[in-house]
């Protein structure tokens, strides 16, 4: 049954707007520990640090963490593989392209594939930059990531890539909540206003929530 449901475009549909509402409750605890930050080093790294020791001491150090992880993991790998499946079909369907475009399609609808691939390389990124300090510019301290925050932001290329990566994922949220929305049924002619107002709204705040410590740190307000 379980493969049955996959194989149909509506499973594929249903599986991408689950993991993108997993993906996007992420986002916004996401957004809010990162805007402690502007609480002070003492307190950035301190929430940092309790991350890791959620659950203790029923869950050994770290271990709610990686769990968290793990589930991201899978959303991600399920939201990507069953965009591209579906983008497939789509190419399969329709191998020729319209003549026409259709006017009402909005720039974050056009947009949506190749802000997944963008948002994909950010993920990427921001992983060696900030959790492993692989690419990490300056000294990358473990244990203190408000410092490897200001490092990173303190350079015109590292403010460059998370800018254009937020606007990625203001404009991914706008389409992809009403899209889920549809998809799970929620949808209706009387809710299809208040729907794509909250999308605009959720969109709007996290980019503006995530923009703000990149602009912070630029200002001096963050240093």
């Amino acid at each position: 049954m379980a493969r049955t449901v996959w194989n149909s475009t509506v499973g594929k549909k249903t599986v991408m707007a689950v993991s993108g509402i997993v993906m996007l409750l992420y986002l916004v605890v996401h957004m809010i520990g990162n805007l402690k930050i502007f609480f002070g080093a003492g307190e950035f790294n301190h929430y940092a640090h309790w991350l890791r020791t959620v659950g203790e001491p029923f869950m050994h150090y770290e271990w709610t963490l990686w769990a968290v992880r793990v589930v991201l993991v899978a959303a991600v790998i399920a939201h990507a593989v069953s965009a591209y499946q579906l983008s497939r079909r789509d190419i399969k369907a329709r191998p020729d392209k319209y003549v026409h475009r259709k006017a009402r399609a909005s720039y974050a609808t056009r947009t949506m594939r190749w802000g997944g691939i963008i948002l994909a390389l950010f993920i990427v990124w921001h992983l060696l930059d900030l959790t492993t300090g692989t690419v990490h510019s300056g000294g990358f301290e473990s244990g203190k990531p408000y410092q490897n925050v200001v490092d990173t932001f303190s350079t015109w290329y590292g403010n460059t890539i998370y800018i254009v990566a937020m606007l990625a994922v203001g404009l991914h949220i706008r389409h992809g909540f009403w899209s889920a929305a549809q998809t799970l049924g929620v949808g209706s002619r009387t809710r299809d206003r208040a729907l794509k107002t909250t999308a605009n709204a959720l969109a709007l705040l996290l980019t503006a929530g995530f923009l703000a410590v990149p602009v912070g740190v630029m200002t001096g307000v963050v240093s």
